[in-house]
């Protein structure tokens, strides 16, 4: 049995959830977010809390009801006080410039990488070498940060690259002189 789908979620204040057949809608300070929900899985609301159910019992009703229940609970928390996620640029002319509605990334090639901002996403120039991507999607956040970071991974002799903010690249030794 799934412990994950049978945990009751608190609704946040001043966030409201609407259910109508497979379809969950949660709207809060921050934005709307929907979700389509598997025909397995039964979400209903009562007063202040949400439960996921599942239809019938079976194994994959099971897995869907754990699952629906995590996507929902981060749909909470995006649309009350959303998601955010830091990335910093390490190494010698590595830096980031958010223009507009594109970041462009300076990681040591002939030319500057362009990336645009998906809509709903947001970037925060901290310094020339850090960035915040916000948002109320944690998964778009995510992913977005995620290919900020494929520019340029870190690499494990010097340390250069792009990484998430608090990341532990692990280091190697050298080649040996002879």
């Amino acid at each position: 049995m799934s412990r994950i789908g049978n945990r009751k979620l608190n609704i946040p204040e001043g966030v409201t959830v609407t259910v109508e057949e497979n379809l969950v809608t949660i709207k809060g300070t921050k934005g709307e977010l929907k979700l389509n929900v598997n025909p397995l899985v039964e979400v209903t609301v009562s007063d202040n809390t949400l439960v996921t159910t599942q239809r019938k019992e079976s194994k994959e009703a099971n897995m869907m009801q754990g699952t629906t229940n995590s996507l929902i609970n981060g749909m909470l928390t995006g649309v009350s006080a959303g998601f955010e996620k830091g990335l910093e640029a390490v190494g010698v002319g590595y830096r980031f410039n958010v223009q507009g509605n594109k970041v462009v990334v300076s990681a040591g090639y002939s030319h500057p990488v362009e990336m645009v901002i998906p809509e709903g996403l947001s970037v925060e120039l901290v310094s020339n070498t850090e960035i915040t991507v916000k948002g109320t999607d944690k998964q778009r956040v995510s992913e977005f940060a995620a290919n900020i970071r494929k520019v340029r991974e870190p690499e494990p002799y010097k340390g250069k690259g792009i990484r998430y903010k608090g990341e532990f690249v692990r280091r190697k030794e050298g080649k040996k002189a002879a």
